[in-house]
């Protein structure tokens, strides 16, 4: 069996997110499986380098995983040429300097979302792995999950019929850090650092929408500071003046309206951390991560409203679980497989740093409408033009 290597240049892979979806059941876990299958029979196989600025940390994770090649010099990793793929998962407020600094390396480019907390920022670096001619991805995870997969093929299979509206919710309580330990990062609470839900959660929102409904064209947003006084990872106290809720209304092609809340400041009485569901003349559906639920019109019953009497009606037995029908793997694993084989056979890739740039401008409009508390057009990003707000 002939085998290929690739080598990725792994950055930020400390975090939560880099270690456990991105190393671990990622790259790893398609190591594991004997590499990714290519259209003409060999294997492709990643070899990834580990780099972070914490050397014990990095040391630690290379050797609890067997994994042979850790560094905290990230400029000696650019250099060697063996390595063609540059991976970012650290800060965001640090992300398009490294990313120019891998393009100008030659490497090829894939990162975690946010591209950047300025969407002419995120334009910029996405034009400029174009004109340097490297391939580019950035995570757009949510559009492999099983609910949202079986949600889209009831879409493209015409089930709603004309869709109308889409109902999303997503979120949970985020401890404070004082008595309970807090389960996200401190930075995500301070807007010095990066964070904010609306610019880590509208990006999100920005594909799940434009892949699995229809495409933004406008948006009214409000968020919140919710909580304003949280614990960090020391157990010291500090300000929290980023936004922990966003209430935003899209306004999709075709008239279809879209509402979506986002919290870490709400405690889960539904299905799932997520959910999502869109109604149309012919039939409606909940997605979560991995199950997703459908009601025909034929099937919807016929509730009455009577406020004298407990409701009668039990309204989850009318709807119908939408089957796998076929093996459904984790969404970041997925894509990872997807952008390997874009680069080692240019198979079809449609999450290019542009796409990411689009979740950051849809981040930034939210802002924007909060502030000026209106709604706010959406425009059309041109690739090749001087594109403004």
């Amino acid at each position: 069996m002939k085998t290929q290597r690739i080598g990725i240049i792994m950055h930020g892979i400390t975090g939560r997110m880099g270690l456990n979806q991105h190393l671990i059941r990622s790259v790893l876990a398609i190591r594991k499986q004997g590499g990714i299958l290519l259209s003409d029979g060999s294997h492709l196989m990643p070899d990834p380098i580990i780099v972070g600025r914490n050397g014990a940390k990095i040391e630690a994770i290379a050797r609890a995983h067997g994994i042979e090649r850790y560094t905290t010099d990230l400029d000696a990793a650019l250099a060697n040429v063996k390595d063609t793929l540059f991976f970012d998962a650290a800060s965001t407020n640090l992300r398009t300097v490294l990313l120019r600094k891998a393009i100008d390396a030659g490497k090829h480019i894939y990162c975690e979302k946010p591209l950047s907390e300025r969407f002419t920022e995120a334009r910029e670096i996405a034009l400029y792995a174009i004109s340097k001619g490297v391939k580019n991805g950035i995570v757009h995870d949510k559009l492999d999950l099983p609910g949202l997969i079986k949600l889209k093929r009831l879409r493209d299979s015409g089930f709603f019929g004309r869709i109308l509206s889409v109902r999303g919710e997503f979120g949970y309580w985020v401890f404070e850090g004082d008595w309970m330990a807090a389960q996200r990062p401190s930075w995500n609470y301070r807007t010095k650092d990066g964070g904010g839900i609306i610019s880590d959660m509208l990006c999100h929102w920005r594909y799940v929408l434009d892949n699995v409904v229809a495409p933004v064209r406008a948006v009214s947003c409000m968020g919140a500071v919710h909580i304003a006084n949280r614990w960090d990872e020391a157990g010291e106290p500090y300000s929290a003046d980023a936004d922990d809720a966003a209430y935003a209304t899209f306004e999709l092609e075709g008239g279809i309206i879209a509402q979506i809340n986002s919290s870490w400041c709400v405690r889960v009485r539904r299905d799932d951390l997520v959910t999502f569901q869109v109604d149309g003349t012919l039939g409606s559906a909940v997605a979560g991560l991995h199950s997703c639920f459908s009601q025909h019109r034929v099937n919807t019953p016929k509730p009455v409203w009577n406020p004298d009497r407990p409701q009668s009606m039990d309204f989850t037995t009318g709807w119908v679980e939408v089957p796998d029908n076929t093996s459904l793997d984790n969404g970041f694993k997925v894509q990872w497989e997807q952008f390997l084989r874009h680069i080692a056979e240019d198979a079809p890739w449609s999450y290019t740093l542009l796409e990411g740039a689009k979740g950051v401008q849809l981040a930034e409009l939210g802002y924007r409408s909060w502030k000026e508390r209106q709604w706010i057009d959406v425009p059309e990003i041109e690739p090749l033009k001087k594109a403004t707000l």
